[in-house]
C-alpha cells in the first residue's frame, strides 16, 4: 500500500510541474493580436492555436476546452485558416507565445478565464 501510494504521489507531482504558472505571463502589458489560426489543438490541460500575424507564428495558450464549451467557443471555431482576435499576455521568456484572456471569432467575442 505504502509503495502504491508513493507511486501516485510521484505522478502527480509530475503533472504539477509540467504545468506552468500564469506569472510567466506579464499581466501588465496586454496584447491584441488579430491574425489566421494556421493550427489548434482543443485538448488539456489548455487548448490553444497557433496564430500567424503578418507572417509571425504566435502560439496563443487557451482554456481549458471544457470552460471553453461552456462560454461558447466551440471546437469548430477553431479550425485552421479562420481569422481570430485574441487579447491577453505576453509570455515573459518566450515572445512568441502568449496567454488569452479573451477571443473573438465571427463577430462574437468569448471571455477564457
Amino acid at each position: 500500500m505504502k509503495f502504491v501510494a508513493a507511486f501516485l504521489f510521484c505522478c502527480l507531482s509530475t503533472l504539477a510541474l509540467a504545468h506552468h504558472g500564469w506569472s510567466e505571463y506579464d499581466q501588465e502589458k496586454p496584447l491584441t493580436e488579430t491574425g489566421t489560426i494556421r493550427e489548434y489543438g482543443y485538448e488539456n490541460p489548455h487548448g490553444f492555436v497557433k496564430l500567424d500575424v503578418k507572417g509571425k507564428v504566435r502560439l496563443v495558450i487557451l482554456a481549458p476546452p471544457s470552460r471553453m464549451e461552456a462560454r461558447g467557443l466551440p471546437k469548430d471555431a477553431l479550425k485552421a485558416g479562420n481569422t481570430v482576435t485574441v487579447v491577453g499576455y505576453q509570455n515573459r521568456k518566450h515572445a512568441e507565445e502568449m496567454r488569452a484572456e479573451r477571443i473573438t471569432f465571427e463577430g462574437k467575442t468569448v471571455e477564457l478565464r
